[in-house]
């Protein structure tokens, strides 16, 4: 998934924001790589969702309750992290953010040691809301560094960061968190078993975790450093007056806020449920490590689209190019559902491809024309993200309660049927 735009606020364009010299570029650097960390720290939940499933012997809709910890805390937390970067200021913000992300992260520690589903949960719902924090003022910090006329383009170069970051951080850990999974079979083990079974697997989620805060306090020092840079670059107070009028009677808002809804709940609901999908015997049947790698093969589709995607949208109107590619991972899914073996896995994990142009185009589209209620909107937007808690949740139950995991790739396919009205109704808008 792309990085949220913000939240409510805004970046000063002062010109003068780009030219504070080397400590602003230094900041720079630092935050294209902070978008390389947490697009795989995003991600790599996928593999815990895979991790947990054997590990805890959980239904695939409770397996999926780590996107629901994780991506609540969006829904809990952008509009607070706008208030605090309103204060603090775009740095300062930057550091807290880093530092609620290092403190959840060494909560994995004693969950690893204890075994503690509930406990990873817990810290993992810490993780999305020290993340919701950095994701607010990400954008906009990098629009503040440098000139405005350029702004476009950082923002760009940041999204690849992010999306190398999600496949080498995805295929890295798949060798570091599922290499050394064993299986074990709950109804013969004893519960003393079962406990040393469930802390031995954890012993490496801690560890990477543990490594995780450790480098999180580190860029929260350098951070600090420079934490005057941006001085100058206020951020903006978060409007709040008039979002709830905007959601009842824009349509195109609240479009816009069901497909990024649907988007983001698709997209997390096939990257979790993949290791379960490609492990099926009907499939491919695969190991967790194997299964795990592909996954990361899944996000480099994002990748590849996203390069590819300035040049598509030059050649077709932004809601023509949203139903194609929505009507392509429709078709990838149905494919994936009526087919077996190798054909049926590559084609949900073709379905990332689809993936990669839709956050920024729904985003664009559903806020298009707003003027100055498009902080209102953009809010309204980034909470639709939410999705990534509930349609997982959704998948899983589906999963469970029909006793096949194929059927449950309806639930994306309702989504992406969603998202392809969405472009052709903004299609024929433009046209109007």
């Amino acid at each position: 998934m792309a990085l949220a735009p913000n939240v409510a606020t805004s970046s000063d364009s002062n010109p003068e924001a780009g030219k504070s010299g080397g400590r602003t570029r230094v900041v720079l650097i630092l935050a294209f790589a902070v978008f390389f960390l947490l697009g795989g720290v995003t991600n790599i939940n996928d593999l815990l969702v895979g991790k947990f499933k054997p590990m805890f012997h959980l239904t695939h809709a409770q397996a999926n309750l780590v996107q629901m910890a994780f991506f609540i805390a969006y829904a809990a937390f952008s509009i607070p992290a706008g208030i605090i970067m309103s204060k603090l200021g775009y740095i300062r913000t930057f550091v807290l953010g880093f530092a609620i992300v290092a403190a959840a992260a060494f909560l994995f520690i004693p969950a690893s040691a204890a075994a503690s589903y509930p406990g990873f949960l817990a810290a993992l719902f810490c993780i999305g809301a020290g993340i919701t924090v950095l994701q607010v003022a990400m954008n906009p910090v990098i629009t503040t560094l440098g000139p405005v006329e350029t702004s476009h383009s950082r923002l760009t170069f940041a999204q690849a960061f992010n999306s190398i970051g999600v496949f080498l951080m995805v295929y890295g850990g798949a060798t570091f968190l599922l290499g050394d999974s064993q299986p074990l079979d709950a109804g013969t083990a004893s519960e003393a078993q079962i406990q040393a079974y469930r802390v031995a697997e954890g012993a490496s989620i801690g560890t990477a975790y543990m490594w995780l805060g450790l480098l999180m306090l580190v860029i929260a020092a350098l951070f600090w450093m420079f934490r005057s840079a941006l001085d100058r670059a206020r951020a903006e107070d978060v409007k709040l007056d008039g979002t709830w009028g905007l959601l009842v009677h824009n349509r195109r808002v609240q479009f816009g806020a069901l497909c990024l809804f649907t988007y983001v709940g698709a997209e997390v609901a096939i990257g979790s449920n993949l290791i379960a999908y490609l492990g099926e015997p009907s499939v491919m049947g695969l190991d967790l490590q194997a299964a795990g790698k592909l996954v990361a093969i899944y996000w480099l589709g994002a990748l590849v689209g996203r390069l590819l995607g300035g040049f598509i949208l030059r050649l077709a109107k932004p809601g023509r190019v949203l139903a194609i590619f929505a009507a392509g991972a429709m078709s990838l899914i149905i494919l994936s559902a009526v087919t077996t073996g190798t054909v049926s896995g590559w084609a949900l994990i073709l379905v990332g491809l689809c993936n990669s142009l839709m956050f920024p185009t729904i985003f664009s589209l559903g806020t298009e024309g707003l003027g100055e209620q498009t902080p209102q909107g953009s809010g309204i937007m980034c909470t639709a993200i939410v999705g990534g808690a509930i349609v997982p949740y959704l998948f899983g139950t589906v999963a469970d309660i029909s006793g096949n995991i194929r059927l449950a790739l309806a639930v994306p396919l309702i989504c992406y049927a969603i998202i392809a009205g969405f472009g052709l109704w903004a299609a024929r808008r433009a046209t109007a």
